[in-house]
């Protein structure tokens, strides 16, 4: 959850070996079970999360979209049970009124949870038709690790390093699922699940497109043009006080023209001025801007912090998946047994422990030494 993938940063050269900020150090597994269709839409995801219990947090507050599911396990990892409930919940209950025809094709890898002989028996009863890659493949055959999860990955990445900026040194599951929503809505849409298929050489079926990428092929890149070649653009600037840095640059074009028309001689202190005036005003105004950006999102982030902080955590049910909608029905109904007892376990009065000698944890010892205190022990 805090490191989805690497990253690069380019830095100042006084910052060698002094770095300024970390990766959030939680290392904790999700397991996100996403399922693409040629014709460009997608089904709801089912999430897992290293956990026994579900809690509340995490569909509170419509944190969780209804038709999302949730599921538990040891490792935060599928398995057979989960695989097969994915199957029947999800994949069939979201395709089965989009089939075109009587038979599906799914495409899976060959982890051990797609098969099962349970996972076997269901597809065959349903005119489902799966295909398991080969291993170690998928990088080439696997429409999603091909066209989306390199984008969701990058974009997830960039949404763990903005909260870092605001020193969430810590992302745990409540923080990852608006996250990865975020992410999720721009890497998996139409457009790339198209480039997706069509990349793997499914849809428009073009085996060739796999089998060249058997083969290393070298191009020669084409020269880019010049600057000096490229069109000029036409300055239609009006003079004016600039407000942002882009009325700035046009203030300073328009300025720099008219000391032109005016001259042809060697540049003259005026000009070096007035370069350094502009690259003032431009530094002053990126500033500005970096910083009303960056309080506005550190007010935000302490906002929700506090509320979640303030949040009392309730379990729901033990073990399985739950979907947003099922979830929220039971939060609505009160049929969760869990959340009652950790209320009463919290609304308990704590009482403090007997005192013991430090050299032989003797309760006797304590009271000789201490008989006012004999009566607490």
């Amino acid at each position: 959850m805090g490191v989805i993938s690497t990253a690069k940063v380019v830095t100042g050269s006084d910052r060698a070996g002094r770095p300024r900020t970390t990766q959030p150090g939680n290392r904790e597994w999700v397991t996100v079970i996403e399922t693409v269709c040629a014709r460009g839409f997608i089904i709801p995801p089912l999430i897992i999360f290293e956990a026994v219990m579900h809690q509340s947090i995490w569909y509170e507050n419509g944190i969780l979209p209804y038709d999302w599911s949730i599921g538990v396990s040891e490792n935060g990892w599928t398995n057979n049970e989960i695989g097969l409930i994915w199957l029947k919940n999800v994949f069939d209950k979201y395709t089965k009124d989009r089939t075109i025809g009587r038979y599906r094709l799914l495409i899976l890898d060959s982890h051990g949870s797609h098969v099962t002989p349970e996972f076997d028996q269901y597809y065959l009863d349903h005119q489902i038709i799966v295909l398991c890659m080969p291993p170690h493949s998928s990088h080439l055959l696997q429409p999603l690790d091909v066209g989306c999860f390199s984008v969701l990955k990058r974009s997830y990445g960039q949404r763990v390093e903005q909260l870092m900026s605001l020193g969430v040194n810590h992302i745990d599951k409540q923080d990852f699922l608006p996250l990865y929503q975020q992410a999720r809505a721009e890497s998996l849409y139409e457009k790339t699940i198209h480039s997706g298929f069509a990349a793997t050489g499914l849809v428009p079926y073009e085996p060739d497109r796999v089998l060249s990428l058997l083969h290393a092929q070298f191009h020669t890149p084409i020269p880019t043009p010049s600057p000096q070649l490229r069109p000029q653009i036409q300055n239609t600037w009006t003079a004016e006080t600039p407000h942002d840095i882009t009325q700035l640059q046009h203030q300073t074009a328009l300025i720099r023209q008219y000391l032109k028309r005016r001259t042809q001689s060697p540049p003259s202190p005026a000009d070096k001025a007035l370069n350094q005036l502009v690259k003032g005003c431009q530094l002053a105004m990126h500033n500005a801007v970096l910083l009303a950006n960056q309080n506005e999102k550190l007010y935000a982030e302490n906002q929700r912090q506090k509320r979640k902080r303030g949040q009392q955590r309730s379990y729901l049910t033990r073990g399985g998946v739950l979907t947003g909608a099922e979830a929220q029905h039971l939060m609505e109904t009160g049929e969760n047994s869990s959340t009652e007892v950790v209320n009463d376990v919290r609304n308990e009065v704590r009482k403090r422990a007997p005192l013991k000698c430090s050299l032989c944890s003797s309760l006797e010892y304590n009271t000789r030494i201490y008989p006012e205190r004999q009566s607490t022990v």
